[in-house]
């Protein structure tokens, strides 16, 4: 755990320092709302086509903070330092999968209500703690998910391509179940109750994950 927080609160503090990934995710997600507000021709949206098109914004989004999480690491030698410390390999899948997960929530924090402002009709606020839920959910098999292709592609030359062919296929069923748990949040006739199967599959593909990148993430750190 020790080792876990000195990794994170480097990723943290240059982040803070750099501002590279956050502010370039948020002003992703924010022209995109702004481009779907246009686009689409209507006021305001709900339902399916409201929660369909939050969800893929953000995915998308998290592409650029995949892309970027392990570059720090390649460029400044920090793999190597790491291997030659007496700690164990995994630690770094802990810090890196928890500080995207917290870039996540800082994403949403700026989406969430700029989406509100230009697309949705319904209140995103009406059942928070359901939506907090579901966000929560989501972006932490984003984050397992992100961190597992963004470790395996980082020592590739054509990284930024790789990223989004290994882990979109990985995120779509994950998007799917999102987008279905946040849809009755959002209907034109009133918010409902988030079907507890597709919380459940979200849970499930959070765990399974986790456990698949946790048992291969040395041997991606060792090759």
């Amino acid at each position: 755990m020790r080792a876990v927080g000195a990794l994170l609160r480097k990723d943290l503090r240059a982040e803070l320092r750099t501002g590279e990934t956050v502010p370039a995710m948020c002003l992703f997600a924010v022209t995109t709302f702004v481009i779907f507000h246009f686009a689409l021709d209507r006021e305001a949206i709900d339902g399916d086509l409201a929660s369909g098109v939050m969800w893929v914004t953000i995915l998308f989004a998290a592409i650029l903070g995949i892309n970027r999480l392990f570059v720090a690491e390649r460029e400044q030698g920090g793999f190597d330092g790491f291997l030659l410390a007496p700690v164990d390999r995994t630690a770094m899948l802990v810090a890196k999968a928890i500080a995207l997960f917290l870039f996540l929530a800082a994403l949403q924090v700026v989406a969430v209500p700029a989406f509100a402002v230009l697309l949705l009709e319904p209140s995103p606020f009406g059942s928070l703690h359901e939506l907090v839920l579901v966000l929560v959910l989501g972006d932490v098999g984003l984050a397992i998910i992100g961190t597992l292709a963004s470790a395996l592609a980082v020592q590739t030359r054509a990284r930024d391509l790789i990223v989004p062919i290994v882990s979109l296929p990985l995120l779509v069923p994950l998007v799917i179940a999102a987008t279905e748990a946040t849809s009755p949040l959002w209907a034109a006739g009133g918010a409902g109750d988030v079907p507890f199967k597709w919380l459940a599959v979200l849970g499930l593909y959070d765990l399974t994950f986790g456990l698949i990148a946790y048992a291969v993430f040395d041997f991606l750190l060792e090759d």
